[in-house]
């Protein structure tokens, strides 16, 4: 390989991190425009292994932006990122797959009884599966699948 292709391929690397964790920040901030942003025009989420939806992104947003009105307080933590580019014989190509584990935190509305906020009652964990494809506008979301391991709601 040659240098300018290390750098395309480091480059791509740290592009397609920025998504997932721009994909983690848009969830947990509620920010459902930021969400859809993220993912090409014919970009679908899955989040059937967790008790949700699979459909097109718009409406899968339009869905957790009610579902997530459960829990006021959530945090994504998405780890253990394994990044495979599409190789076009020593090149980076135009799609990647990303592996990701998850752990998400969540305080369930009415968790609060006196205004503050106390520890979260609801984690679930699992693995994300992301598919990218590089546009003209940079590397967005063709699909994203949750496959939630666990969950534990404690009163």
């Amino acid at each position: 390989m040659t240098q300018r292709v290390d750098l395309a391929t480091v480059m791509d690397r740290l592009a397609i991190d920025e998504v997932v964790t721009g994909y983690a920040v848009a969830v947990d901030d509620g920010d459902w425009a930021a969400y859809r942003a993220l993912f090409t025009a014919a970009g679908r989420a899955d989040y059937s292994s967790a008790g949700g939806i699979e459909g097109p992104a718009g409406e899968v947003a339009d869905w957790l932006a009610e579902t997530m009105k459960l829990f006021p307080v959530r945090q994504h933590l998405i780890v253990n990122r394994l990044i495979r580019l599409e190789d076009l014989g020593g090149s980076p190509g135009d799609s990647a797959e990303v592996r990701a584990d998850f752990l998400n935190p969540m305080l369930l509305d009415g968790g609060e009884s006196d205004g503050s906020v106390t520890a979260p009652n609801f984690v679930a964990a699992g693995r994300y599966s992301f598919a990218l494809a590089r546009t003209h506008d940079g590397w967005r979301l063709t699909r994203v699948t949750v496959h939630e391991k666990w969950r534990h709601i404690s009163a």
